[in-house]
């Protein structure tokens, strides 16, 4: 470890002259990028530090102990803190592991949430209404910001689609665990004989791309403003205000009606286009050079079933931790934490296996 270590150290100190250098001064973007990785290494850094202090108090400790001269009082408080000191050498080299191992650099990311109704007809579309709500009342206590882009009805008011914005630092981090499945067992409201109904939702979430992730050219797009509508197609506004952007390259069409102006009509649709453009990439390259990961936490594909939300006996289902949670009410009312925190393990779990521990301390 030691080594790799000592390579960080020289990295951040070449950041930091970097930070000194006028020609990266007067490069607004490239002294962002080196203000970011050196913020990014600090942690790692300073856990070194202290991690060497500790371990020449230990040589310290262990020099009095073995010192035939050293009077028994005094080796008595040196094995104590010797001790105090390995137990905190053990805390450090855990610590410094886990921030040795490579962190998915989209994890600070806002997102982009599209939840879409599946197999069960008007049930589904209400359930879909229900997943909204709880991704919304979990945005709030997060403290993001959740914006809705695009929304299409149901006939009974529930959504066939809808599509969010959701700001705030690490939100990618914690809500890339929902892409997959959710799976209702309830009885509907419309069922007159009291049975139990099953109906999927669909949930996809993607990082939000910027512009210098995704450049769209204007010769590959065709913009259209229609008028907008809304729950059972009824006209909302003579006015032509929704705008559909068609990517002719991939063929991806984006539609967006929940705006009075085109401008920001335009600006929504744009903003989900490209990070679906940059989901499609961030896939085609994790198929080129990924190994197989299909892991106890799942591979995140969207035709995955991830979760069912039993209403009868107020029970959830993770199928991937294979837990049951029920408390069924708080969740569905944003408290995700208690199955996101499990899924955030699980998945650092795997990744430090997969680093096979050649980064571990004293290897």
């Amino acid at each position: 470890m030691i080594p790799d270590l000592e390579s960080v150290e020289e990295r951040h100190r070449r950041l930091v002259r970097s930070l000194s250098d006028p020609a990266v001064i007067a490069d607004a973007k490239r002294f962002r990028e080196v203000s970011k990785e050196r913020a990014e290494i600090e942690p790692l850094i300073r856990k070194h530090e202290e991690l060497k202090r500790v371990r020449a108090d230990i040589a310290g400790s262990r020099e009095i102990l073995d010192d035939e001269r050293t009077e028994a009082e005094l080796k008595s408080l040196a094995s104590a803190e010797l001790l105090r000191l390995e137990e905190r050498e053990a805390e450090l080299t855990g610590e410094i592991r886990l921030l040795l191992v490579p962190k998915d650099p989209l994890d600070e990311r806002s997102v982009v949430l599209e939840i879409r109704a599946g197999a069960g007809g008007d049930e589904s579309s209400l359930f879909a209404q229900d997943l909204f709500r709880m991704y919304s009342r979990y945005a709030e206590q997060k403290g993001w910001a959740f914006e809705t882009l695009e929304t299409s009805y149901s006939p009974i008011g529930g959504f066939k689609e809808v599509i969010a914005g959701i700001r705030g630092a690490g939100a990618y981090s914690r809500l890339k665990f929902e892409s997959g499945v959710h799976r209702v067992q309830r009885i509907p409201k419309t069922e007159a004989g009291g049975r139990i109904h099953t109906s999927t939702v669909t949930v996809a979430v993607l990082p939000e791309a910027d512009e210098v992730d995704v450049r769209l050219d204007p010769k590959d797009l065709k913009i259209e403003a229609f008028g907008s509508s809304g729950p059972g197609g009824q006209s909302v506004n003579r006015n032509y205000t929704a705008i559909r952007v068609t990517h002719k390259p991939s063929g991806m069409i984006v539609s967006c009606q929940d705006e009075k102006s085109q401008h920001r009509n335009k600006e929504k649709a744009l903003r989900v286009l490209r990070s679906r453009l940059l989901d499609i990439a961030r896939t085609e390259q994790h198929q080129k050079i990924a190994r197989d990961r299909r892991t106890q936490v799942g591979t995140g594909e969207r035709s995955e079933k991830i979760r069912t939300y039993n209403f009868p006996q107020s029970r959830i289902t993770d199928h991937r931790l294979e837990e049951n949670f029920h408390n069924l009410g708080a969740i569905l009312d944003g408290a995700l934490d208690p199955i996101l925190e499990q899924l955030v393990r699980r998945d650092l779990d795997r990744r430090l296996e997969e680093a096979g521990g050649k980064n571990a301390p004293g290897s």
